[in-house]
């Protein structure tokens, strides 16, 4: 007889209400397999905004006092970069299990700062990577894993322009290109690289608006990398992702973003960014999925998946530190 995976629902808290805070708690509200306890968000508008839609979630300024009065055995941390390590720091410390998104600190000697406090299998750390949950790059490890190993994979992730002066500092390859380093690390079986080589082009100003990299293992496979501030307000609001894998006789593509539905009105509409809906009646797509696992992850059903745990995280982010320091300005 198959064993059950039926357990009771985990108790989850959220920290952080913006974008991807938001989404995650309104997906966990809809999961069986969770119960939102609690979120905590830096201002009281944040606050109440979320309450309009959860009005029977309680919600806190300071995460001290939610830690002392909220039932979460395990927590979802999307606040500020600038805030991951402290708070992931404060939750592991109590205790918690902690779905941390990426990267877990701009600074990778910081995020190293919390190695003492992770579990040797990552089991009370995982790693918010919502595109291994993606159904298209899921079929696409399944290609990988069937056809063998690639000889090409080439990234393109390119966002709006607006960007550059929205968010000022903002790099393209710490804020777009780490999605693609991770899902190659993945395809790739955590193999390290050999070479690194990486270009920044800036705008008049000095800011980067675009980030060219390359790298390559031992055994001969290349992989290209490009992500920008470039696409202009006629285009998906979110710009476009697009993966290309190419191996001995085959070849593969994904465009997770945008979603393939289109609406015309006035201009044309791309209503799904990504494969994420938060339909309190069944939420579905890849963050509803990534959820599912961390909750069985809580419960000790399932390991924290490859690319996802704290060793994949500082992989990563040693590849991007070696990415910066070999990039050249145009």
């Amino acid at each position: 007889m198959a064993k059950s995976r039926a357990f009771a629902p985990v108790k989850v808290g959220v920290v952080g209400l913006g974008r991807f805070g938001r989404l995650h708690a309104l997906t966990l509200a809809g999961l069986a397999e969770a119960e939102l306890v609690g979120v905590v968000a830096r201002r009281q508008a944040s606050l109440d905004n979320i309450q309009r839609e959860l009005s029977d979630v309680p919600g806190w300024l300071d995460l001290s006092r939610a830690l002392e009065e909220s039932e979460a055995e395990a927590w979802i941390v999307a606040c500020s970069t600038a805030e991951h390590v402290g708070v992931t720091r404060t939750l592991l410390q109590a205790g918690k299990t902690v779905l941390l998104e990426k990267p877990i600190s701009a600074v990778l000697s910081e995020a190293e700062s919390l190695a003492s406090l992770v579990r040797v299998d990552s089991s009370n750390l995982m790693l918010g990577h919502i595109l291994l949950f993606n159904s298209e790059f899921k079929q696409l490890r399944d290609e990988v894993a069937h056809r063998g190993r690639p000889t090409f994979i080439d990234c393109v992730r390119h966002r709006p322009a607006s960007i550059v002066t929205d968010f000022p500092g903002e790099n393209p390859l710490q804020a777009a290109m780490i999605h693609d380093l991770y899902a190659v690390q993945v395809l790739m079986k955590n193999e390290e690289p050999q070479r690194f080589t990486a270009r920044f082009h800036r705008t008049e100003n000095g800011a980067v608006d675009l980030a060219l990299a390359q790298i390559e293992w031992s055994g001969g496979t290349l992989a290209s990398f490009a992500a920008s501030y470039l696409t202009p307000v006629g285009m998906a609001p979110r710009g476009f992702d697009r993966m290309e894998v190419f191996g001995s006789g085959w070849a593969a593509r994904i465009s997770p973003n945008p979603r393939p539905i289109e609406v015309w009105d006035e201009q044309a509409r791309w209503p799904m960014a990504l494969e994420i809906r938060t339909d309190f009646s069944g939420p579905t797509g890849m963050m509803a999925e990534e959820l599912r696992c961390f909750c069985r992850v809580v419960r000790g059903l399932e390991s924290v998946p490859i690319g996802a745990t704290f060793a994949n995280a500082l992989q990563t982010q040693r590849w991007m530190s070696q990415l910066e320091s070999n990039a050249h300005t145009k």
